[in-house]
C-alpha cells in the first residue's frame, strides 16, 4: 500500500480509531472512539506495517471499516491523513491534507501475514 511520502516523514502521533460508522461524504473524519495513540518507534512501525501491506483486488462488500489511523504531525492541529481499513472489501479510503487523489482508494491484501498483524494491533488496541 502506498502512503503519502511526504507526511510519513512528518507523522509524530497516531490515533487508532474504532470506527462507529461512515461519514455521509468523503473527505470527512470517520465517527467513532479513539482507542490508541501511537508515538515514537510504536507510529513508525505501524507506517512501515501499513505501507508494506501487499496490494489487491477489489472485492465488494459495501465498504464497511472498522478501524481507522490518523497521523498528525508535531503541531497535532489537522490530519496529515486518515485510512480507514475495510478487512472484508480489502479497501483502504484515505483523505487529509497530505492526500493526492491517487492515494485516496487503495485495495489491500487481508489475507496475508502484514494485514493480519496489523488487524491484530487494532483489536489490541481496542478495549
Amino acid at each position: 500500500m502506498q502512503l503519502p511520502a511526504e507526511a510519513l516523514a512528518a507523522t509524530a502521533l497516531i490515533e487508532v480509531v474504532r470506527i462507529s460508522a461512515v461519514p455521509a461524504e468523503r473527505g470527512v473524519p470517520y465517527p467513532g472512539r479513539t482507542v490508541a495513540h501511537w508515538a515514537g518507534n510504536e507510529a513508525d512501525d505501524a507506517l512501515s506495517l501499513i505501507g508494506s501491506l501487499p496490494r489487491s483486488e477489489q472485492h465488494r462488500c459495501g465498504f464497511s471499516p472498522g478501524w481507522s489511523v490518523r497521523a498528525y504531525g508535531e503541531s497535532l492541529d489537522l490530519a496529515l491523513f486518515e485510512a480507514a481499513f475495510c478487512f472484508r472489501c480489502h479497501e483502504v479510503r484515505m483523505h487529509g491534507t497530505a492526500v493526492s487523489p491517487a492515494l485516496a482508494t487503495q485495495f489491500f491484501d487481508a489475507d496475508t501475514a502484514p494485514a493480519q498483524s496489523l488487524l491484530t494491533l487494532f483489536r489490541a488496541a481496542t478495549p
